[in-house]
């Protein structure tokens, strides 16, 4: 989960990185190399929702680990973030004296991966917790054990299974709002640095109607 400065009103610049689902599949199977050439055999994969639950399916896949479970971590409404990261729903699969991977797509703050390892053993204490995920941001104040790429200059990424979420958190900030495709791609350009595709500009714009 990312974390920016969202107590401000109105349009604001944000640096931004639009991922593909390519890059994402290739970074989680980059990730799942890393856990297999470290020796880690988990014996379950925790994502935490919503954001790491498809990095965790195509972990659960590239490891052929067929127990998968969920936690949800309340933090962030599109690019709004809460004060104070939260369980919204607990974890309820059996995790003492497994090992475990946790799975999110990115840590940038640090705070959903604390708020996460103290919920799992409150669960119940593992063999062993290692932790994952795609993006792995230097200004977080927990470092995941295995991480595909590093971010060092910040920036929000967009995971596609974000993007809707994202963009029309973007559109209504924008003032004054765009009514057209071409007024939408212009002020992402602008103000975000992001190109996107045409048809996903029209599905942001008919979810706002």
């Amino acid at each position: 989960m990312q974390t920016t400065d969202s107590s401000q009103g109105g349009a604001r610049e944000i640096p931004c990185e639009l991922i593909t689902w390519e890059q994402s599949y290739q970074l989680a199977r980059k990730l799942a190399r890393q856990v297999r050439e470290d020796g880690f055999a988990p014996e379950i994969i925790v994502a935490i929702s919503r954001g790491g639950l498809i990095p965790a399916r195509v972990l659960s896949d590239h490891l052929n680990l067929f127990d998968l479970a969920t936690l949800k971590i309340e933090h962030y409404h599109a690019v709004h973030k809460d004060q104070i990261a939260r369980v919204r729903y607990p974890l309820t699969a059996e995790i003492e004296g497994r090992r475990v991977l946790l799975v999110d797509d990115v840590s940038d703050s640090g705070d959903t991966f604390q708020v996460a390892i103290q919920h799992l053993f409150e669960q119940g204490e593992p063999a062993s917790l290692r932790t994952a995920v795609l993006h792995h941001k230097r200004v977080s104040r927990y470092r995941p054990d295995y991480f595909s790429r590093e971010v060092t200059e910040w920036r929000w990424l967009i995971y596609p299974w974000a993007v809707m979420e994202d963009l029309s958190s973007f559109l209504r900030e924008m003032a004054p709002r765009p009514e057209t495709v071409g007024a939408f791609a212009s002020s992402l350009q602008m103000q975000y640095a992001i190109e996107v595709p045409r048809q996903t500009l029209e599905d942001v714009l008919a979810m706002a109607e």
